[in-house]
């Protein structure tokens, strides 16, 4: 099969919706299928690599570094006049997105497209609530002009369903659990860290942005250190609102992005990963954390929800419950057996998880969906 992808994030760009695609395309490609790309330019000059189209890209807003589309039916209509593919899939609601979808209706080409950020979280979190319902009925609409939309939990297609979206369909999500793995645990870096004996670590992985209820992260680690005061925090990631929490908290560890074997190795050093965002679609780091041997704190939806039961493998959180995120920081940083239990068990749980079978779920996906619109699509005469 023929499959063509078009997103408007993509590595080296660091953040879940680059990296789930980017494994969607290489499982599709390990499967035996022909893939393309169509991405915005991310740097002036840059040469396409082989089967990738690059686009005309603007700036996004408060994400230095990250780029959308600008918008580019016609010249994608050319392209997939050219080349036609079996299937398209959308992975991202931007100009480029919108585009892609016209074009493979315009062509009668199957479309799948891919809820991968809550847009309409991020409205509350950037101090525009009132937006919510805008943001959601704007989604809607995109999504509903795709074949079929692809979700990451049973959770998020009930709620995308009883909201008037359309063919909602599940793709679960896996972890590389030779990636991620207790066995790279690095006494030398958190030596680096000033870690003293078994002093506990938390650490957050993620972008450090509004968005992700970091404030929360903070008031629990420090009621963890009343009781434990030799412990440390680790922040890897970066993003906007890096230097005002760097200023207010000098005694925090800024390891800035981290990427491949170096992140796994920062996972599996850390004893406790702090996950207090509220706007995640799915949350990837959930499920690394837990690989690593990782208790994780994290309010009860998305990953954590599927795959994170509470009081076995850390705690799930109802939403919104701060006072439960910053009891459960305390209690589980300050037990170091509790702490060791949870690991094994957080990592058993998700041993099973494989991203080859997502790679073939979404393969059977894209190929229904082609075959469905062989079976509509008129004889020639």
């Amino acid at each position: 099969m023929r499959y063509a992808i078009v997103t408007e994030t993509w590595p080296p760009e660091v953040n879940g919706v680059a990296l789930t695609v980017q494994a969607l395309g290489q499982g599709l490609r390990a499967r035996g299928h022909a893939v393309s790309l169509v991405r915005p330019r991310q740097v002036p000059g840059q040469l396409p690599a082989a089967g990738e189209t690059l686009v005309r890209g603007a700036n996004l807003p408060r994400y230095p570094g990250l780029k959308f589309g600008l918008p580019a039916t016609a010249q994608l209509q050319q392209l997939w006049r050219d080349e036609r593919p079996d299937a398209v899939y959308v992975a991202t609601e931007g100009p480029l997105g919108w585009s892609a979808l016209r074009a493979a209706r315009r062509l009668g080409i199957p479309a799948a497209s891919g809820f991968h950020t809550r847009f309409d979280r991020y409205m509350r979190d950037y101090g525009v609530a009132f937006l919510q319902p805008v943001a959601l009925r704007w989604m809607r609409h995109f999504h509903n002009l795709a074949d079929a939309t692809l979700v990451p939990t049973r959770e998020l297609r009930g709620f995308l369903r009883q909201r008037g979206f359309e063919n909602v369909t599940l793709l679960p999500r896996a972890v590389d659990t030779r990636q991620f793995h207790p066995a790279f645990r690095d006494e030398a870096l958190r030596q680096a860290w000033g870690v003293a004996g078994d002093a506990p670590v938390a650490i957050h992985v993620g972008r450090i942005a509004a968005e992700k209820n970091l404030p929360l992260a903070v008031r629990a680690f420090r009621e963890l250190q009343r009781v434990r005061p030799d412990a440390r925090f680790a922040w890897v990631g970066d993003g906007p609102a890096r230097g005002q929490l760097q200023r207010e908290h000098p005694d925090f560890i800024f390891c800035g992005v981290q990427r491949g074997q170096a992140l796994a190795r920062h996972f599996a050093s850390a004893d406790l990963f702090l996950f207090p965002s509220l706007s995640e679609t799915f949350g990837n780091v959930t499920l690394e954390a837990m690989a690593s041997g990782v208790p994780t704190v994290a309010f009860d939806y998305g990953a954590t929800h599927e795959h994170l039961r509470d009081g076995s493998h850390g705690a799930a959180i109802a939403p919104g419950d701060e006072n439960g995120f910053i009891a459960a920081t305390r209690h589980i940083g300050s037990d170091a057996d509790l702490r060791f239990v949870m690991g094994i068990a957080a990592r058993d749980a998700v041993a099973r998880l494989r991203p080859e079978d997502v790679a073939a779920a979404f393969d059977d996906i894209l190929a229904g969906l082609a075959r469905s619109q062989a079976h509509a699509r008129p004889a020639p005469a």
